[in-house]
């Protein structure tokens, strides 16, 4: 069984389906959260839920204040993140000659330039204790493309890019930086999806089913643990068999 034994972590987007699975996981297994979001209501609810798990109000595209965000988080956790896992992200769905410029940019600023940027500071963080991991969730869409999301798309599979090179400047720093691929998993980003759609994608998939966010949660739960300590630069695939890299 995973024990992350009091592991320091941070999750962003831990209000979403998705996120809150992640931080169920991570708090049954005995890690120490620091869980963001912006929806304050949500995150009183992960408060009053898990007691021990601080939470914190932040919007990840303000990246003049991402810096000073993970010098706070460093901080709570007396100057250690042993984890960054960068859930949040959002969509702007549209066709790509109706997809207007803040569209585009919004998706591109908050998935990928704020994850960098979280990475980046995080980094410099896990440099002075020697060791540090960090989970980039992407999405199947970033290696298969998909129809009216071309600034998703291209957010995620640049994740998957950015990852690889951070891998590769930081492997000799004992910091471990992997992405994690979600197929279609049941959230509110699928429950948006038309149910005529919804059958025709699940007919795609090998195990003839949509994903769950424990999934996510548990593949999640192993990079973060000991079990990938030899494990950078790789993408974890989670979609039923729907893509195979």
């Amino acid at each position: 069984m995973i024990d992350l034994n009091n592991l320091n972590i941070i999750l962003t987007g831990s209000t979403g389906v998705i996120g809150n699975s992640i931080l169920e996981k991570l708090y049954n297994v005995n890690a120490n959260i620091i869980a963001t979001g912006t929806n304050q209501n949500k995150l009183n609810h992960i408060k009053e839920k898990y007691p021990k798990i601080i939470t914190k109000q932040f919007d990840i595209s303000k990246h003049n204040e991402i810096e000073k965000f993970i010098e706070n988080c460093s901080n709570d956790f007396q100057n250690k993140i042993d984890v960054l896992i960068n859930n949040a992200g959002i969509t702007q769905d549209n066709l790509t000659i109706r997809m207007k410029d803040e569209e585009w940019n919004k998706v591109i600023n908050l998935n990928l330039t704020s994850s960098f940027l979280l990475c980046k500071y995080s980094i410099k963080k896990m440099i002075k204790n020697k060791s540090g991991k960090i989970i980039n969730i992407t999405s199947i869409v970033g290696h298969t493309g998909n129809i009216g999301q071309a600034n998703y798309s291209a957010s995620k599979a640049g994740l998957v890019g950015m990852s690889k090179s951070l891998a590769l400047e930081y492997g000799k720093k004992n910091i471990k930086i992997n992405c994690l691929s979600p197929g279609f998993i049941k959230s509110e980003m699928t429950d948006k999806i038309n149910e005529n759609f919804k059958q025709l994608l699940q007919e795609k998939i090998s195990l003839n089913r949509f994903g769950s966010p424990e999934d996510v949660a548990n593949a999640v739960a192993f990079l973060s643990s000991s079990l990938s300590d030899y494990i950078t630069g790789e993408t974890i695939h989670v979609n039923g068999g729907m893509y195979f890299s």
